[in-house]
């Protein structure tokens, strides 16, 4: 049984939780060829809507932005509509929807986008990675090094795609700075080797990321606006260095966004405490915290070290849409099939069962 401290209200930007659980984002590649969510994708959210905090899977702001295949838009009117569904339903069931921004930059294959374009990328070095596309896995390719005028490009897509989110009813977005995709390339030093004012130093580095942020706060406002970090993840090739190096890049990176007075920090964490409590000691709202290999004991051990507010759920989530009700009532729990994780129908999306039918 979870502790008492899960139970607690919060209020995070403008939104009021009744907990501090919420539904982590994970990708599930089951959007329409056009990149427009469906019917199901509105089902599936809507069952989790008991999260309170609904964090969507990573939703390309762009073209140039979408590495998988069947991933979700959020930057044509078809697509907008379609999250209106998504945003619709969760609302009913009394969550709120915050949609995860994600631009995958290297981590791409023209096979996979929508205008079969070379990928971008802070510098023209490849993600060296396999690449599940139509015709079977592929290497990533080198990948296009954006020009400035890209950049600036890149960075009026994040507005489009917030104020597009917005249209379409959900509460927020989060910018995905995470998992080796194109916000996490220019802050990694292996992947990002320019020489102008986006790369070299700590501060150069984390030029581009800030920039997305301030621009998708001024859009929509800061009190809409989250962001995903994981310092040191190694996800898409990425190597960010020794722990000293991991850290100077990201005390001064979250130092500098704490000044935004953003709805929240969520770290995808892979274990530096010290760091993670230097983020808790800097930033001033909300901190959410993922940890892999959690135990349903261990959910709430970070908000009790006071470490976190929130403690975004993933898997735990993805099995069994009903897990709030679960861990209350110490319910046993679904296990994930991982043969139906990305792409597919109903099967292992949402076809698991809830305890009035288990």
């Amino acid at each position: 049984m979870t502790t008492s401290s899960l139970w607690q209200p919060f209020t995070l930007g403008r939104v009021e939780l009744a907990h501090r659980l919420a539904l982590a984002p994970m990708t599930r590649s089951r959007a329409n060829p056009d990149g427009t969510p469906g019917p199901l994708t509105a089902r599936y959210y809507g069952q989790r809507a008991s999260l309170g905090l609904v964090i969507t899977e990573g939703v390309q702001p762009s073209a140039d932005g979408q590495g998988y295949l069947n991933t979700p838009g959020i930057y044509t009117p078809e697509h907008v509509a379609g999250w209106r569904e998504v945003a619709d339903e969760v609302h009913a069931s009394g969550g709120a929807l915050y949609i995860q921004l994600m631009h995958v930059g290297r981590v791409s294959h023209p096979d996979n986008t929508p205008h079969h374009r070379q990928p971008v990328a802070p510098s023209a070095i490849s993600a060296e990675q396999d690449m599940f596309t139509a015709t079977g896995p592929q290497k990533t390719p080198v990948p296009r090094e954006l020009s400035i005028d890209d950049i600036q490009t890149t960075i009026v897509d994040f507005r489009h795609a917030a104020a597009s989110a917005i249209a379409a009813g959900a509460d927020g977005v989060e910018i995905h700075g995470a998992n080796g995709y194109l916000l996490h390339q220019f802050l990694s030093p292996n992947a990002n080797h320019r020489t102008d004012s986006y790369g070299g130093s700590v501060k150069n580095r984390s030029r581009f990321v800030i920039e997305v942020a301030r621009a998708v706060a001024e859009e929509i406002g800061a009190d809409r606006v989250g962001i995903r970090l994981s310092p040191s993840m190694p996800l898409g090739g990425i190597d960010e260095g020794d722990t000293e190096q991991v850290r100077a890049q990201y005390r001064h990176l979250v130092g500098e966004l704490a000044g935004l007075n953003l709805a929240y920090l969520h770290v995808h964490h892979v274990g530096d405490d010290e760091l993670l409590r230097s983020f808790r000691d800097t930033w001033p709202t909300a901190v959410l915290v993922v940890r892999y290999g959690r135990s349903r004991e261990q959910i709430s051990d970070d908000i009790d070290a006071g470490l976190a507010d929130v403690a975004p759920l993933g898997r735990f989530a993805l099995a069994n849409p009903d897990i709030v009700e679960r861990l209350r009532t110490d319910a046993p729990l679904n296990e994930v099939d991982p043969t139906t994780l990305y792409g597919g129908g109903e099967a292992g999306y949402t076809d698991y069962p809830v305890l009035t039918r288990a």
